[in-house]
């Protein structure tokens, strides 16, 4: 019997625990579509403090709790959730740690002022994720990834987790959509990004602009191939990426189907 392929969803939202952008609804839909393909179909998202665990049903999974994420030699508690989504049966995973999520709003507060710590905030879930699918010991053969959150995650699978047998044979697609902050990342953030001995200064170019148009710049970069999430994505991002060499390119499709989707899925599963 051939094993099912393997796809992991890292998302910043997803509907309905949390939809800030049309794709959080899409990336519903495609986790579900996988799923009844016949993938094997996992999710991972932060658990921001607007995520209503009761109504949700998110419990803590102990045996996964227990990480500690470290960040420029600070190190933050990791606490693993989940959920199933509904009407589907496949689960949904919360990294959760009470400095970083425990508020009552996502990115800004209730004055609309940006968190300064948002570029902390965004290492500490793609570091904290990489850590939480090698303590799953599940290997992913794709890695979707979609929200400027994400972006760090096709970098380091191609630096500071290029060596993990467990993202030996994955392949991550990630999705630009549209910026949805104008505030800069702040000045730490280039540095501390570094989160590895064999990671370079060169490594983080590509989201050298330091706003939401770099992040993304900066995860489709590294990507093996790369969709559009939104019909008013960033001008220039919709330039340099339209057409990559050597990687797949999906444009926006105002659709409900999204066979194209998986039909990306199958090319990079079996590249």
């Amino acid at each position: 019997m051939v094993a099912k392929k393997r796809i992991l969803f890292i998302a910043n939202e997803m509907s309905p625990y949390l939809e800030l952008t049309e794709f959080s609804e899409i990336a519903n839909k495609l986790a579900i579509k996988a799923n009844d393909s016949g993938y094997e179909v996992r999710c991972i998202m932060p658990r921001f403090g607007v995520i209503n665990e009761r109504r949700h049903r998110l419990h803590e999974v102990v045996r996964l709790s227990g990480i500690n994420v470290s960040v420029d030699n600070d190190d933050y508690p990791l606490q693993i959730k989940v959920a199933s989504l509904p009407n589907a049966r496949l689960q949904v995973y919360f990294l959760d740690n009470e400095d970083m999520f425990k508020r009552k709003f996502v990115f800004s507060d209730d004055l609309d002022n940006w968190y300064e710590d948002n570029w902390l905030r965004a290492i500490f879930f793609c570091k904290g994720t990489l850590e939480t699918v090698k303590k799953f010991g599940w290997p992913p053969d794709i890695i979707h990834c979609s929200g400027w959150m994400t972006s760090l995650i096709p970098l380091y699978l191609k630096t500071a987790y290029k060596k993990e047998p467990v993202f030996s044979n994955s392949k991550v697609l990630y999705t630009i959509g549209q910026n949805s902050f104008t505030e800069p990342m702040g000045p730490e953030f280039l540095k501390k990004a570094m989160i590895h001995a064999n990671m370079k200064e060169k490594d983080l170019e590509p989201f050298k602009e330091n706003n939401n148009t770099g992040m993304f710049r900066g995860g489709a970069s590294y990507a093996d191939a790369i969709s559009f999430g939104d019909p008013t994505v960033d001008a220039k991002l919709l330039e340099e990426f339209s057409k990559v060499k050597g990687k797949k390119v999906l444009p926006y499709r105002d659709d409900a189907d999204l066979t194209d989707y998986l039909q990306l899925y199958s090319d990079l599963a079996n590249k």
